[in-house]
């Protein structure tokens, strides 16, 4: 026998061949193989299904066997809810801890077999014939997409209960209602009795008239946007007839934690005020469609706060002490219904770092990856020394397109009316329609974080145990040069591997320009990298749990200890100087201009480049375009166009417009046309030693004459701050520095 009893006893008259729980293997691999035995023997055909892993080091901690039947990604499956799924324990042995045997379709006639002469196999290849798309392990879109917020309940009565006009009992695929209400009160009724609680899921709407064709009821710890979720399986979904009835076409039972107590079938139930009726009334009435966390869900439109109330009376005191001791502080709270709601807050320091490095900031949104009880999210920019910078904070009330918009807007009003060039942040729908309504024209990149645990979702499988589609799915994403490439590589993979209708995979593709590569490289992004490594600014100061008073505290310790990581490599900017490595005139001028972090950026593509060739391939009129390839890497080729009457430059591989650093590519070019000085719109001034302290060459490398005056406000009023807080350390400076600021006010007046 391939598995033993794990301290159960087996049932009398159980073959060695039945699954149970508590059933123990070695491996993985032997716990899919004696279910494939006892698949043939049973007269069904199996899948491998979903994996887990652990979030500690990544390993897979649990696998699901499948009958091949599960799912409706083909015409010939039926939703099968059949499986077996093995959980590794502590002595690395794989036990069954959750099996289904049931089936929703005709059983074919068993096969007699021999356990003892079945060969061991490894899994099998996700490429293989048998089941086409079947064996990627793919979950459809719908089944993985957070739900809803609790719906609130009110009291119904047993008689009300039992007036329902359908079936009762347990649910099971093929149940018909007469409405969506009716379907709902029953899997209430049998939550209920059953001992888990249930809210309301996502719902799908025709393409043509947008009436709703189906509803997903779930388990109320579906999803794991709060600690107490588990990203629990159970649901039942309805799709409507064209008759206008309602039919379970699909149906998890199994849970993956323990249920409670049953109600006793004699009391009150608690359920929706009128369940869940029609698209117009009732608890629909009460709630908007939205998409939060990367799926549809309904929120409340009456826009209840997750935010404590305790945190409002604390941190508007926070916020009046701090305006009282800097003028430049700025907070704004926004009130519904004499509630608060959604705050927003950024210090003097933030708007003025606003001016220089707001161009392309990160909306960090963290708080929700990592299930921290306090929703706090912070506006990130990049500095001179490649550095966090604070933009602003706020806490969300909750993730309704309304509080982002709100958010947005007060971020704008408090940074003077700036708005970015590019944003990183979540793809939910609520911030996609915010971002596009309040920064219009801003590019908006995915955070990539939120794309890999899509892709652990929706191709985890795939991409684990099929190397070969693992490299073509990367290579595709990240090498593509070109958006017909990317496109012939894409259409390719889903082609190859039975993908095209994953509802997912269709989604990113429509949203392709906003997280491929290829798509984004165009944009200024400061170079924050694509892989979305970039530090979180206050990554190691919270906790999930921090209470108020811990979070004031830690909130400013993690200011302090950024803003001393600043003056560290600003000071080395100016007193240490970097080392030369050439004698191209060029470096020693980007030497004396660039902070050092940014000079070594740049030094390496300096060096780079004498390992590069260019070749010129045409001309027309004063440009000239050059194929520059690497001596030792033919495949490497880039296009680099060169106007020789400005002196204008641009290369194929988009680093300038990305990062705001000249590439090898384009320095090889100039080194060919003997440019010994950059033109000085190529040094952008915000990679400069003198990025923060206003001294500047020219306003035309900060964008506009709005930018420029925004620069010299927060300039003044940032080196009037230091020299308010030098004065003061003692009468004799205060009696020098308000003798210079007099002489300066005089010097004003004479040139006026």
């Amino acid at each position: 026998m391939v598995g033993k009893s794990n301290g159960h006893q087996e049932n009398e008259g159980e073959s060695d061949m039945e699954p149970h729980v508590g059933l123990e293997f070695n491996t993985a691999e032997e716990a899919q193989e004696f279910y494939s035995m006892y698949a043939t023997q049973a007269g069904f055909k199996t899948r491998i299904g979903q994996l887990y892993r652990s979030r500690v080091d990544g390993s897979v901690i649990s696998r699901r066997f499948v009958c091949a039947k599960e799912g409706f990604q083909t015409p010939l499956r039926t939703g099968c809810p059949a499986f077996i799924r093995v959980q590794k324990v502590d002595s690395g042995k794989w036990v069954v801890a959750n099996i289904k045997k049931e089936h929703n379709h005709e059983i074919e006639a068993s096969e007699e077999i021999c356990p003892s002469r079945i060969p061991r196999k490894c899994f099998p290849s996700p490429t293989s014939s048998i089941g086409g798309a079947s064996r990627t392990g793919i979950r459809s879109h719908e089944d993985d997409s957070p739900s809803a917020v609790v719906v609130d309940t009110k009291r119904l009565k047993k008689e009300e209960m039992n007036a329902i006009n359908g079936p009762s009992g347990e649910p099971s695929t093929g149940l018909e209602f007469n409405s969506a209400n009716d379907a709902y009160k029953f899997y209430y009724a049998y939550a209920t009795n059953t001992g888990f609680r249930i809210r309301i899921g996502q719902l799908f709407r025709s393409k043509h008239d947008g009436s709703i064709t189906s509803r997903r009821f779930v388990c109320s710890k579906e999803g794991r946007q709060h600690p107490s979720r588990v990203g629990c399986g159970a649901y039942m979904r309805i799709q409507r007839h064209e008759a206008g009835g309602w039919v379970v076409d699909r149906l998890q039972m199994e849970h993956n934690h323990a249920l409670g107590i049953p109600l006793d079938p004699n009391r009150t139930v608690d359920v929706a005020p009128k369940g869940c009726r029609e698209e117009g009334s009732s608890v629909m009435e009460n709630l908007d469609l939205v998409e939060t966390d990367g799926g549809l869900s309904l929120v409340k439109r009456d826009r209840e706060s997750r935010i404590d109330n305790d945190w409002y009376g604390v941190l508007l005191e926070y916020f009046q002490s701090q305006q009282a001791e800097e003028t430049g502080f700025f907070y704004a709270v926004e009130m519904r219904a004499g509630k608060g709601m959604n705050l927003f807050w950024a210090d003097a320091r933030s708007r003025f770092s606003c001016a220089q490095f707001g161009d392309a900031i990160v909306f960090d949104t963290t708080y929700r990856r990592d299930s921290h009880s306090v929703p706090f999210a912070s506006f990130v920019g990049i500095n001179h020394h490649r550095q966090p910078v604070l933009l602003g904070c706020a806490l969300i009330a909750d993730e309704s397109e309304e509080s982002f918009t709100w958010i947005f807007q007060a971020w704008v009003r408090a940074m003077s009316g700036c708005r970015p060039v590019s944003i990183i942040a979540d793809q939910d729908r609520a911030i996609q329609h915010s971002i596009a309504q309040v920064f219009p024209g801003t590019h908006h990149r995915f955070s990539a974080w939120k794309i890999v645990a899509k892709e652990q979702e929706n191709l985890g499988a795939l991409l684990s145990m099929d190397a070969e589609f693992k490299y073509q799915y990367e290579a595709c994403i990240f090498q593509s040069q070109t958006a017909s490439e990317f496109d012939f590589a894409w259409n390719m993979l889903m082609d190859k591997y039975n993908l095209s209708d994953n509802a997912w995979l269709k989604e990113m593709y429509q949203m392709r320009k906003s997280w491929v590569p290829l798509h984004i490289k165009g944009t200024f992004f400061a170079g924050s990298p694509v892989d979305g490594s970039l530090k979180s600014y206050f990554s190691t100061f919270f906790t999930a749990q921090s209470p108020i008073n811990e979070f004031i505290v830690q909130y400013e310790k993690a200011l302090e200890k950024r803003y001393e990581e600043e003056r560290k490599e600003d000071y080395n900017s100016f007193n240490v100087q970097a080392v030369l490595h050439t004698k191209d005139p060029i470096e020693d001028q980007c030497r004396r201009l660039y902070t050092i972090t940014m000079f070594k950026v740049f030094q390496k593509e300096l060096l780079d480049c004498y390992n590069y060739v260019g070749t010129k391939i045409n001309v027309e009129g004063s440009i000239s375009r050059y194929l520059v390839q690497n001596c030792g890497n033919g495949d490497e080729r880039n296009t680099v166009a060169f106007n020789a009457s400005n002196l204008n430059i641009s290369c194929s591989c988009k680093m300038f417009e990305f990062e705001g650093v000249l590439c090898r590519h384009t320095l090889k070019i100039f080194q060919i046309m003997n440019i010994r000085e950059l033109p000085s719109r190529y040094i952008l001034h915000r990679w400069t030693t003198n990025a923060k302290y206003g001294i500047m060459r020219d306003s035309d490398s900060l964008g506009g004459s709005h930018n420029f005056k925004a620069l010299m406000l927060w300039s003044l009023r940032e080196e009037a701050c230091n020299y308010i807080e030098a004065g003061t350390a003692s009468f004799e400076r205060y009696k020098l520095a308000f003798e210079i600021m007099q002489e300066g006010r005089r010097n004003f007046c004479w040139q006026n």
